[in-house]
């Protein structure tokens, strides 16, 4: 632990030095209020004893200054020296930004329990600052957790629409077109009945990676909707854009060569709905999502396994 005191009498700051080191703390010494905050920024003090009376700069001045230039979160404890004992005189030290108050002379004795307590607040506060710490990291993990789909590891409904929400307003900001793409695994309540949920779940987990492999972007999103279904938002991406991802994602899966003997391809494949438009304060975002489920119905209803596109509520095949 250093200490820095500050104190303009050569004998004064001898003896209170002297005192610091018997109890196994290294004294900083200062003579004036310049050369105190000086060392206040070069060495970094645990604790600082301050006196009142100096010849440049008077100890409050030097308290206020150095609270401005502690970093934000930091604190170093000051106990004021003086030999003045009003009431006013301790209230204007503790309005400075001084912790404690001492009245010279100065009692070895007192000293050092004054200094033990400010080591055990000191301690408290740091065990505090390490809780806090834990505290927020296990907080925001908390929070990625609370948005990520706990079976394939991307996010999930929760999450999107809340990224739709603000890509949505910053869409409207600038004046940019954002699309949706939704897809579907078809057939996939067959797949579930034929290989069972375990199957099932490890499918949906390549799927997910094989969409995530898809997306060229890292400012687009794509998040488990529900059951076998995902949904992606892509920001400042025109119709042609996403549906060339979309097209991208339906070879990805078909390239997993996944079997699925209860469908006229042989393997798992998908269908895909993609909805653009330009953002527009009057416009809820969530009606992209309903135009791009639309266009997937109708992708499915077409054969499956397709792309559908639409800007308005007449989907046509990509």
């Amino acid at each position: 632990m250093k200490t820095l005191v500050i104190e303009d009498s050569t004998s004064s700051l001898k003896l209170l030095c002297g005192y610091i080191q018997k109890i196994g703390i290294t004294p900083i010494p200062a003579e004036t209020g310049a050369k105190g905050i000086d060392l206040f920024l070069a060495e970094h003090p645990d604790l600082i004893l301050l006196d009142v009376m100096l010849p440049d700069l008077d100890g409050y001045e030097v308290a206020r200054q150095i609270r401005l230039l502690e970093p934000p979160g930091d604190w170093t404890p000051i106990i004021f020296l003086s030999s003045m004992n009003k009431d006013k005189d301790i209230e204007m030290g503790i309005a400075a930004g001084g912790d404690d108050y001492l009245l010279k002379p100065i009692s070895e004795i007192v000293l050092a329990a004054k200094i033990r307590a400010m080591q055990r607040i000191i301690q408290m506060r740091q065990s505090l600052l390490v809780l806090t710490r834990k505290l927020d990291t296990a907080n925001q993990e908390l929070k990625r957790l609370t948005s990520l789909d706990g079976l394939t590891g991307i996010a999930n409904r929760r999450h999107f629409d809340e990224i739709l929400s603000r890509e949505w307003r910053r869409a409207m900001r600038q004046g940019e077109e954002l699309s949706v793409l939704m897809c579907d695994i078809d057939f996939f309540k067959h797949y579930n009945d034929t290989f069972g949920h375990q199957s099932g779940d490890e499918c949906l987990r390549q799927i997910a990676l094989a969409l995530v492999g898809s997306m060229e972007r890292g400012g687009d999103l794509l998040a488990r909707y529900g059951g076998e279904e995902f949904v992606a938002v892509l920001p400042g991406t025109t119709l042609d854009g996403a549906s060339h991802i979309a097209a991208q994602m339906r070879q990805a899966i078909c390239k997993l060569n996944i079997t699925h003997p209860d469908t006229p391809f042989g393997k798992v494949t998908a269908s895909f709905g993609v909805a653009s438009a330009v953002a527009m304060p009057e416009t809820d975002p969530l009606k992209i999502v309903g135009a791009a489920d639309k266009a997937l119905y109708k992708a499915k209803d077409a054969g499956r396994n397709r792309v559908f596109r639409t800007t308005s509520l007449d989907p046509q095949e990509d």
